[in-house]
Parts: structure tokens; C-alpha cells; sequence
């Protein structure tokens, strides 16, 4: 056993769920095979050590950031081949999200003579883990220990401020778009501007028509809930752009949000409406960013 200073790279398939249960059993394991194989290839030559294959993800272990990052950009582009690859054979498209931090772990060989692998553990790899779970489909995105071991290497986006599970202050984080100076760019995948996650939230809303809002208020529940919108069932039939007031207890975060306004945007099916936030304060912006944050990362709406 010992204390190493390492780069730690979680790669996870998204959306592998829905090709699961929608693909026949041997189309399944060509593509998720075909997956770690590609995978495992791009880590060798980045001299990256294969810690583990876990389900439908892979983590890896670098002795140096600038080839973690690196070798997460390239990751993404030979996500880019097994598409065409697909798309050529009519297999189902594949996205992966990849979440890389630095830090201190032990490193060491678990287990007995029946069983053994070398392998990392700690604080710095658990946070490896969470931040993928933020990541969209094509996305990367680096804490910034990471980020300052590979400065001038690689080109970065905003500061993301995210509530990480079990931490009482929030960490921060940036989107990787690409290797400064070989040229390198990672496909964007993802039209949306943030993660989502599946929730069932009652809540009550009031019809706005010429900017006043309607003394008459109705229920629904929010079935999907992003940053900026979420997917409502309700019971009413509405028409697009109309404009609502929300009222929503919010779980986990315990906050009553009763400033929120939102947009119909589409109806993707009889009685279900996407929902556009148009107007909110920057406590209810907040809560509903934390609640995602947390729900994302397995805390349960009952705690």
C-alpha cells in the first residue's frame, strides 16, 4: 500500500439503459464490447492504467493530468467512430460522459489467493465518480485540481459550481472543449444546457393571460427536472407559449419555490408539456440547481 498522486478518469455510457432493453442480447454485447475495446486501445496509448470495467463504465488511472484530459478528448472522438461504425450497421448510436479530478489516493492490492486487483481508493477518486455524474452526452468535465495541473494544455469553459454528495461546501468544475495546442476539439453531443433527472413533484400553477396571474390554481407533477425547464404532467389541456406560475415544495433541499415562472415550449404527448423557466429568483435558481446536483448523484427525494 501506498499514497500516490494521480489523475482518475471515469468514463459511463448514457443512455446504454434504453439500447438494454430495446436491442436484442447479442447486439447488446457487440456494442458494449466493441465500446471497451475501443476504450481500452485509447488508454494504452495514453499510458493510462485500466482500474476497472463497471458495467457500462471504465475507470482509469494516469500518473499525469495532461494525458488523463488527453486522453479523455480522445476517448470522445473515437466515440465519434463507433457512431459512424454503427450508423454503417445499423446498431444503436452510443454517448459517453467522462469526469477527471487529481489528487492523493492509496494505491495498493486488494483482496485474497481466490481473488485480487491492484487498484486506487479515496476521497479524490469517489469525486472522480460524482463529477461524471454531472456530465451530458460528449461532455468532459474537470475539477479544478485537474484543470490547474494542465494549464496552458488544454482550453476550458466556465467555472460550474456543483453540490457534491457528503460535502458541505460545493466544488467547482469545468466543461473541457479541447487540447490547446494539437487542435483537438470534443464533439459536442448534447443540446441541452444542463443534466436532468426523473422525479414525481406535485405542484400547483396559475394561468397568466395579459400579465396577471389567474386567481384559479390547478395541480400537476413534474416528471423530469433540468436547470432551466422540466417535462409537467397536468391535467388541463394547454396550448404552446402559454405562461404559468409555479408553486413547488422542493425535496432533499427542503425549499418552497413560489417565484417560478415558466413558458410551454412543446407537448410531447396528450397531457404531458415542457415547461421553459422564464423567471425565477436566484434562491429558488439555486434550490432547483442543488436538488438536480443531488438527485443526479442517488440522494433520495425521501431524505
Amino acid at each position: 500500500m501506498e499514497l500516490r498522486r494521480v489523475t482518475i478518469l471515469f468514463g459511463d455510457l448514457r443512455g446504454f439503459s434504453a439500447i438494454l432493453s430495446s436491442s436484442p442480447p447479442a447486439i447488446v454485447f457487440e456494442a458494449l464490447n466493441r465500446w471497451f475495446v475501443r476504450m481500452s486501445e485509447v488508454a494504452a496509448a495514453h499510458r493510462g492504467t485500466i482500474d476497472s470495467f463497471i458495467g457500462d463504465a471504465i475507470m482509469l488511472v494516469f500518473d499525469d493530468a495532461r494525458r488523463g484530459v488527453a486522453c479523455a478528448v480522445d476517448m470522445q472522438l473515437a466515440m465519434e467512430e463507433i457512431n459512424h461504425a454503427h450508423r454503417a450497421t445499423q446498431l444503436p448510436e452510443m454517448y459517453m460522459g467522462i469526469g477527471v479530478n487529481s489528487g492523493e489516493v492509496i494505491a495498493g492490492v486488494l483482496g485474497s489467493k481466490l481473488h485480487s486487483a491492484r487498484t486506487v481508493i479515496g476521497e479524490e477518486v469517489n469525486l472522480a465518480a460524482r463529477i461524471e455524474a454531472f456530465c451530458l452526452r460528449g461532455q468532459i468535465l474537470a475539477s479544478e485540481a485537474t484543470c490547474a495541473l494542465c494549464d496552458g494544455f488544454i482550453e476550458t469553459g466556465t467555472p460550474l459550481e456543483v453540490s457534491i454528495k457528503g460535502r458541505a461546501s460545493s466544488v467547482t468544475l469545468r466543461e473541457v472543449h479541447g487540447l490547446a495546442a494539437p487542435g483537438k476539439r470534443v464533439p459536442r453531443q448534447e443540446g441541452r444546457r444542463s443534466p436532468r433527472v426523473q422525479v414525481r413533484i406535485p405542484f400547483s400553477y396559475r394561468q397568466l393571460a395579459n400579465d396577471m396571474v389567474s386567481q384559479v390554481s390547478a395541480p400537476g407533477t413534474i416528471l423530469d427536472l433540468g436547470y432551466g425547464g422540466a417535462l409537467v404532467e397536468l391535467e388541463r389541456e394547454l396550448g404552446l407559449l402559454e405562461e404559468l406560475r409555479l408553486e413547488v415544495e422542493l425535496p432533499v433541499v427542503g425549499y418552497r419555490a413560489s417565484d417560478l415562472y415558466g413558458r410551454i415550449v412543446n407537448a410531447p404527448q396528450r397531457g404531458r408539456y415542457g415547461i421553459e423557466f422564464s423567471s425565477l429568483g436566484e434562491p429558488t435558481r439555486r434550490a432547483i440547481r442543488t436538488l438536480v446536483q443531488l438527485l443526479i448523484q442517488g440522494v433520495s427525494p425521501g431524505r
